[in-house]
């Protein structure tokens, strides 16, 4: 696997409350993870960096997923396990009371890659032949959407779009989207929190993966690109290509 991630502060806020890494295990399987935080007084970093560093540990110890249903039970029982951390620490430390994250995570394996999310950070598979969003957001402009209540132009500019209907870490259960796709070789994943996707389209975000061959090259570009435009929130980008090649790195 071939993986590169990259977070940026953004051009207006003071903290990064976004986190995210690829860790990448002695068979060559990847785990990457890109978490967008929530909670004043820098409560969403704690939950974000909470969430990643969870991960982290128990992708030390994970054995070689050989079927798309380990995979998905694996991520599955992450995702509980992060909201119910989460949700304790919140409890404990009144500084952190409300606090939350969204997460989307990925399990890539070289046959197939398995993703769970829960709120607006998504994930793009990009083949030969197409680019698709994987993940639905949850949130209530999607919603609001899918019920045909608007346009998606309309909620580009709503007034409530930054608001979630589910994150990790803010009830007592966390309901986590799972699906396992197949993947060839040189395809490419990218996962995103909506500081990206709130500036770059999807068309853009096709174009950069397509012209640019080089993965830190692409996460460069499209941070750069979503900072010209403002940059209002943080921004984090991870991106895995399905080759044979370890690169271990997190932000």
């Amino acid at each position: 696997m071939d993986g590169k991630i990259k977070t940026d502060r953004g051009q207006v806020r003071s903290t990064n409350e976004d986190a995210g890494a690829i860790l990448i295990n002695e068979h060559e399987q990847a785990l990457a993870i890109v978490a967008d935080g929530m909670g004043g007084h820098q409560a969403g970093e704690v939950a974000s960096q909470l969430a990643v560093q969870l991960a982290r540990e128990a992708w030390e110890n994970a054995e070689r997923f050989v079927t798309p249903m380990e995979a998905e039970i694996w991520l599955k029982k992450m995702i509980d396990k992060m909201n119910e951390e989460i949700l304790q620490q919140s409890k404990e430390n009144e500084s952190l009371e409300g606090m939350g994250t969204t997460v989307v995570m990925t399990i890539c394996a070289f046959e197939f890659v398995t993703v769970a999310h829960v709120g607006d950070s998504r994930c793009y598979l990009l083949t030969g032949e197409k680019f698709d969003q994987i993940t639905e957001d949850h949130s209530l402009v999607n919603e609001l959407i899918r019920t045909g209540e608007i346009s998606k132009e309309e909620a580009e500019k709503h007034p409530q779009k930054n608001v979630l209907l589910r994150a990790v870490g803010t009830d007592h259960q966390a309901k986590a989207d799972v699906r396992t796709l197949i993947w060839e070789e040189d395809d490419l994943l990218l996962l995103c929190s909506d500081g990206l996707t709130n500036k770059i389209s999807d068309e853009e975000l096709e174009h950069y993966l397509r012209e640019m061959k080089d993965v830190d090259q692409v996460a460069n570009g499209l941070i750069e690109e979503a900072n010209k435009r403002g940059g209002e929130d943080n921004i984090t980008i991870s991106i895995v290509r399905n080759r044979p090649i370890g690169k271990v790195g997190d932000e």
